[in-house]
């Protein structure tokens, strides 16, 4: 594409977000969701809409829903009703979607984001309804052929739609990893975007910054990584400009994103909105919610992340940006609260190894928390070692790795190796008056002037102790002799 006057425009995107919900058992039916499942085994009448057959809703599905609802303070709807979607498609064995419309669980809420800069942004939450998935189209595994696979069909989802409130990639990207944290908050949703637990649309359009009017939307269908929204809003972002740029319209349709050569393309017109022909499921009945069913979910919401960042940068003396980071992911969390415990409250000392050490070995071998080889309480227990100068900061990296390699706890490796730090004044003298007697030029370099020599007689120490000296002492000590 050729350069493009980007500064004069502006960018309007809504996401809709599929999140499978951690139910056993599928929407309207008591057939199993496991996933990994061989093709077209978890697939039931009932699934299928065979005749003589009914659906019957699953209770804890709509239990979710009301949890999600409360969680981004949304109006809870104490009357929905499904609806049949028809429309079709290969995958879609009844010829129609049951799904929620008119009338869907949960109404209008709100969703507070942290952005780059770490500013804050609310974007408003149109809708959130409970729907049944369809099933899946196989391609690779067939030459010139699709094969269909159903285990999926009737999969518990909730669809969450986001006013059009967001206005860069980078936005929506900060949206959606604030939506994923929430829904594994909650336990309602596993969030594995590989497997299609979490996924996405996104409608992009552009219009000249300062217009009122918005500017005919792509929908971006099934998009499930962070990296690929992000590049994939960007492309379409940069492909309306030019269009316009070049006196070019947009048209209003669905677009595919494809990864490999970084580009969005056309796969349907949707000049017209599709009319799926909703009406009333026959067989399911108007869903009533009571107020004594909604406090009931009220009081089994856990703390959220909004809520333990606030108490990590009050009770741990914590920076916004650190608690952000640590309250991300809810088993970050988990480990950093059993390390700091562990570590006798050292919470900024823990939150430095947590932050640094830890999170760049996991970085390394492509591990996430739940991966860890080296447990919290091993971990608390290293930082307590730290903490009370049985270590060194340096003796702490050997002791951290010989625990990732699976040596034991970080007291056992201390015992074990013999790396306790010597904080015997007499022993480090001894050594320091050694260094100095064996390096005269460069103490008579250092009584001239040159102070830059003391880093060098330091590290000679800390090497003759195998970092083993207390730093501290090394350096008061040090300071002592040569100054007499």
């Amino acid at each position: 594409m050729t350069e493009l006057n980007l500064n004069d425009w502006e960018s309007v995107i809504g996401l809709e977000v599929h999140a499978q919900l951690s139910t056993k058992s599928k929407l309207f039916s008591g057939t199993p969701t496991a996933y990994g499942a061989e093709p077209n085994t978890q697939a039931s009448a009932i699934d299928l809409a065979m005749p003589g057959v009914l659906p019957m809703l699953n209770q804890e599905a709509v239990n979710m829903a009301i949890k999600f609802g409360l969680s981004i303070h949304a109006e809870i709807n104490q009357t929905s009703v499904f609806a049949r979607k028809n429309y079709f498609y290969p995958d879609l064995p009844k010829g129609y979607q049951i799904s929620q419309y008119d009338l869907p669980i949960v109404g209008k809420g709100k969703l507070r984001i942290v952005l780059e800069d770490g500013s804050e942004k609310v974007i408003g939450i149109t809708r959130a309804h409970l729907e049944e998935d369809a099933g899946k189209s196989l391609h690779e595994a067939f030459q010139h052929l699709t094969g269909i696979d159903l285990n999926r069909a009737g999969t518990p989802l909730i669809e969450i739609v986001s006013e059009p409130e967001l206005r860069s990639a980078k936005e929506a990207v900060s949206y959606l990893k604030t939506l994923h944290s929430l829904i594994r908050y909650l336990e309602i949703c596993d969030g594995n975007m590989q497997e299609g637990s979490f996924r996405c649309d996104a409608n992009v359009s552009v219009r000249r910054k300062g217009a009122e009017k918005l500017g005919t939307r792509a929908e971006i269908k099934n998009v499930n990584s962070f990296r690929f929204v992000e590049r994939a809003i960007n492309y379409e972002i940069e492909r309306q400009i030019h269009l316009l740029e070049s006196g070019g319209k947009v048209v209003q349709e669905t677009r595919l994103y494809d990864a490999i050569k970084n580009e969005t393309r056309s796969m349907r017109s949707k000049e017209e909105a599709n009319d799926y022909r909703y009406f009333p499921d026959p067989d399911l009945l108007p869903l009533h919610i009571s107020d004594a069913h909604i406090e009931t979910i009220k009081k089994q919401i856990p703390e959220l992340p909004e809520q333990k960042q606030q108490r990590f940068k009050s009770h741990y003396q914590l920076s916004d940006y650190d608690a952000h980071v640590l309250v991300a992911h809810r088993e970050l969390a988990q480990y950093f609260e059993t390390a700091v415990k562990t570590a006798n409250g050292h919470a900024k000392l823990a939150t430095n190894w947590v932050m640094g050490d830890l999170s760049a070995a996991l970085n390394k071998q492509n591990l996430d928390i739940t991966q860890c080889p080296v447990s919290a309480e091993h971990l608390g227990q290293l930082v307590a070692r730290i903490a009370d100068e049985t270590i060194s900061g340096k003796i702490a990296k050997v002791v951290f790795q010989a625990m990732w390699d699976g040596e034991g706890s970080a007291d056992e490796i201390i015992a074990t190796k013999g790396l306790k730090q010597v904080k015997d004044n007499s022993a480090i003298e001894a050594t320091l008056k050694d260094i100095l007697a064996n390096n005269p030029e460069q103490l008579a370099d250092y009584r001239a002037g040159k102070d830059k020599l003391f880093g060098y007689f330091v590290g000679l120490a800390m090497k003759a102790t195998q970092g083993k000296a207390n730093p501290q002492q090394v350096n008061e000590l040090l300071k002592k002799l040569l100054d007499a």
